[in-house]
């Protein structure tokens, strides 16, 4: 629970980390998606939240505005905050997440750190791990091939 004056600072500490102060004062309805993609997350951090769960975090943005959302999600993880998100750019997984869940037809097929994936697996990468576990690895094959 925030009082007033406690969430008013918070809220514009949370302005200027997202580099929309200048905006503060506009109708999110007019915001850019990058924008409102900043907006949310700000909401959503303004009461220093145990645990945050974010559906793809970085889709439609900018490369700034996604590197910024990566590098306040990375920031609020080092200070205890467990952060769950889902995401199809498995770099983004691969580079941010202290550990992984594979998902294939609604099933988790694997999960672990990155360390402990490539020791069961043949890749080096999360997308060849990805691949080899979720049959992708033949399409993969063959587009090399026809390369």
């Amino acid at each position: 629970q925030l009082d007033r004056a406690a969430a008013q600072r918070r809220g514009e500490e949370l302005l200027k980390l997202f580099d929309l102060e200048s905006r503060g004062d506009e109708l999110v309805g007019g915001y850019s998606h990058g924008m409102r993609q900043k907006t949310a997350l700000a909401g959503a951090l303004l009461h220093n939240p145990q645990a945050f769960f974010l559906d793809e975090p970085t889709v439609g943005l900018d490369p700034r505005s996604a590197r910024l959302i990566k590098d306040i999600l990375r920031g609020v993880s080092e200070r205890g905050t467990a952060v769950f998100l889902t995401t199809h750019i498995l770099e983004i997984a691969e580079r941010m997440c202290d550990r992984v869940a594979i998902i294939s037809g609604g099933q988790v097929i694997a999960t672990g750190t990155m360390d402990e994936l490539r020791a069961g697996h043949t890749g080096a990468s999360l997308e060849d791990i990805f691949l080899e576990l979720t049959g992708g690895s033949e399409e993969a094959e063959i587009a090399a091939a026809l390369a």
